[in-house]
């Protein structure tokens, strides 16, 4: 852990420079990120980015007398890590949309502040899965394998046929902002929008689409099955072996929300059966310790979650991260204070 070198002229200005709060980073941020956390703040920096879990995290916030935490997505910090985070920590504020890794309740109980980084991550996110709807669609791992491994003869007339997307119907579990902007990228390839929500969008958020109130009715039309939307203990392995039955024959699963909303034994048994012709998968449950079952089938095509992996993106939400923590050491309420 050591202090940044570089400053941004530019970044906004945080707190009084009369009061320079500690700010712990238990990641490794971009560069931008961690120049602006250095000039505002007394920055505790991972130059290493050495994986720390909740109770690493809660001990070094005592060790270096921080006031406030910048967590991401990765850091598990349970009920007991938050306990055993010093009292003078006003603020966890994670560096992602999700807080599925924060036990909230426990935050609240405590009086600790918690903030995400919503809407900043949407357009790259809806990117990744468009990629992820072809790339299983189109069979590009398998056609890249074998560029890379010498195997290609050259070209045939039946070589990895795939799935033409145009006319299909994309089925969206989750139509928020991500949700929304997946479905005007599915648009532009001819895509039929179906969607199930917790509420009916308006007819001008709608765009034609049509709504499902119940996902599971929506099921058998969906030639393409995205899912958007939160991980929770209701939402734990959402899409299991039943729901995948009521899937079309042949149909393509596609997920960027988390890895548990899925039963990765389901899935792999259902790829493995030819039942989903294939998937695109950019998180997992566990991850990085997905399940093994996923490297030997030729239709999964595999991301290393990164969906919000842009240089534009991931200094946005470094910033809105900073934004959350200047507002509560300025006196105003945190814009998006999820506890």
């Amino acid at each position: 852990m050591t202090s940044p070198a570089e400053i941004p002229s530019e970044a906004p200005s945080g707190p009084s420079p009369a009061f320079r709060p500690v700010l712990l980073l238990t990641r490794r941020l971009p560069d931008a990120v961690e120049a602006r956390a250095g000039r505002d703040y007394q920055a505790i920096l991972n130059r290493d980015d050495r994986t720390l879990d909740g109770r690493e995290i809660a001990a070094l916030a005592g060790e270096t007398e921080a006031d406030a935490v910048l967590c991401c997505a990765g850091d598990r910090m349970d009920a007991a890590a938050i306990a055993a985070l010093p009292q003078r920590v006003r603020i966890l504020a994670t560096f992602s949309v999700g807080t599925d890794h924060i036990d909230v309740e426990a935050a609240r109980a405590r009086g600790l502040t918690v903030t995400n980084t919503p809407d900043v991550l949407t357009d790259a996110t809806a990117d990744i899965a468009l990629l992820l709807l072809l790339g299983a669609a189109r069979r590009a791992s398998e056609g890249e394998r074998m560029i890379r491994d010498g195997s290609w003869t050259g070209w045939t007339p039946t070589q990895l046929m795939g799935t033409h997307v145009g006319g299909k119907r994309l089925g969206i579990v989750g139509m928020g902002r991500i949700g929304q902007a997946v479905a005007q990228r599915a648009r532009a390839f001819g895509m039929a929008i179906h969607y199930s929500n917790r509420r009916r969008l308006p007819a001008e958020l709608e765009e034609g689409a049509t709504y499902h109130a119940d996902p599971e009715a929506m099921l058998p039309v969906c030639d393409v099955l995205s899912l958007h939307f939160p991980s929770t203990a209701e939402t734990r392995h959402w899409l299991n072996a039943a729901r995948i039955e009521r899937l079309p024959a042949g149909a393509i699963l596609v997920n960027t929300a988390r890895g548990s909303v899925v039963d990765d034994e389901a899935v792999i048994a259902a790829l493995a059966s030819g039942r989903l012709a294939a998937a695109g998968l950019d998180v997992f449950e566990n991850e990085p310790n997905l399940h093994p079952g996923y490297r030997s089938l030729p239709n999964a095509f595999l991301l290393p979650h990164l969906g919000s992996a842009t240089v534009e993106t991931r200094n946005a939400m470094g910033f809105r991260a900073l934004d959350n923590i200047d507002a509560v050491f300025s006196g105003r309420p945190a814009p998006d204070r999820v506890v």
